[in-house]
């Protein structure tokens, strides 16, 4: 089941046909990139993200962001696009592993919040395009549409321990649905 497709037809958190198709268009090119092995770029980012939002141009923001009703300030520096930039060439560390991967390019895209709208959708993207390069679909991405602080170190690593969790917990029901397609006794 590639539980990610599912959650983008569904247009993510709303149920917005019209914006499942933007997000289901912008899966597709990421997992294209995925298996060209692009590098995770704010170009590439920003290819995916005229697709999320249907719009022929996304520049990089020009002011400070914000988010939660207001309640985190994004603030913009001469220097934002350069470290954003900087952080997504980190989540192709393969000396780190995959989960810390996969939570550090949704929470850099999260947290520097590039484009003026969408970057939760586009965190969810990069976070799906880390793992796809390494062959994987996550069947349930559900549990990981919570609210992210900016300030919560501990809130990031619990961020990768839930997606190692769900990882493991994807290929274990794979396994366990292969073996079921195979053994004609085995009771349902």
């Amino acid at each position: 089941m590639d539980g990610l497709a599912q959650w983008c037809a569904a247009g993510g958190r709303l149920s917005d046909p019209a914006r499942g198709e933007h997000l289901l268009a912008a899966l597709a090119r990421s997992r294209a990139d995925a298996f060209h092995r692009r590098p995770l770029t704010y170009t590439l980012l920003a290819g995916w993200q005229r697709l999320v939002l249907d719009l022929p141009q996304v520049p990089f923001r020009q002011g400070d962001a914000f988010a939660k009703g207001g309640r985190e300030r994004y603030a913009l520096t001469p220097h934002t696009r350069r470290d954003f930039e900087h952080c997504l060439r980190q989540s192709a560390d393969r000396a780190l592993p995959l989960a810390s991967r996969a939570a550090r390019a949704y929470l850099d895209v999260a947290f520097f919040h590039p484009f003026a709208d969408g970057n939760a959708r586009l965190a969810m993207l990069a976070l799906a395009y880390i793992l796809e390069r390494e062959g994987i679909r996550l069947d349930q991405p559900g549990p990981l549409q919570t609210t992210r602080y900016a300030d919560d170190a501990a809130g990031a690593a619990d961020l990768a321990t839930l997606v190692s969790v769900l990882i493991r917990s994807t290929h274990r029901r794979a396994t366990a649905a292969r073996a079921d397609e195979h053994d004609p006794l085995r009771l349902t």
